[in-house]
């Protein structure tokens, strides 16, 4: 798979991410590969990001873009943390409704870091999501869809899970949420790109 000089490469089965991906960075386009990373066991984010991002570009030789999210739910002391993926993949959103039966404090949160290596530095934008869980699992299928998770997750100041969300209700979002890492790097990269064209 050849690269141009323009392109970013995110290292994701997901295509949900790359849309998001596209959607949001400015001045280059966003290359899906499709591989396996080995994920390190770590509670951080960060550094889970940091060594995604690694792999992507010894796989690549191409700047890239790594994601993780980690997701704290404070009734259950932060669980499932970072280890989202396999809690999906066991118990699933249904069992985290069942862990949460009962339970009035539903708050919960998203917290996201994205890390772009260029080869030469590594740098991280980092964001989180206040939300809290539904009673229910609720929405419908969808190709923006990142996560499972967001059949059960209502955002902050809303009533709807994200899976019910229109693009009018995502684009609100924006306006009263913190900004996304994806959003975070669009503003750095699209800087930095500006400053490199001045002096070419």
């Amino acid at each position: 798979m050849s690269f141009s000089s323009h392109e970013i490469v995110f290292v994701t089965a997901n295509k949900g991410k790359i849309a998001y991906a596209n959607a949001l960075i400015e001045g280059a386009e966003v290359v899906q590969y499709d591989a396996e990373l080995i994920e390190p066991r770590s509670d951080d984010v960060k550094a889970i990001a940091k060594e995604k991002v690694r792999q992507a570009y010894a796989l690549t030789q191409k700047p890239c873009i790594a994601m993780d999210i980690g997701f704290f739910i404070e009734a259950l002391n932060g669980f499932p943390r970072a280890y989202v993926n396999p809690v999906l993949e066991t118990i699933g959103i249904e069992g985290i409704i069942k862990l949460m039966d009962g339970v009035d404090n539903r708050s919960c949160e998203f917290r996201e870091c994205l890390a772009y290596y260029d080869g030469d530095r590594y740098e991280f934008f980092e964001s989180i999501g206040k939300s809290k869980l539904s009673t229910e699992i609720r929405g419908t299928e969808n190709t923006n869809k990142l996560s499972d998770l967001w059949y059960i997750v209502v955002p902050e100041k809303s009533e709807k899970t994200l899976a019910e969300f229109s693009d009018a209700d995502f684009e609100k979002l924006k306006e009263v949420q913190q900004e996304s890492s994806l959003s975070l790097f669009s503003k750095w990269y699209r800087r930095v790109y500006q400053v490199d064209s001045a002096r070419t």
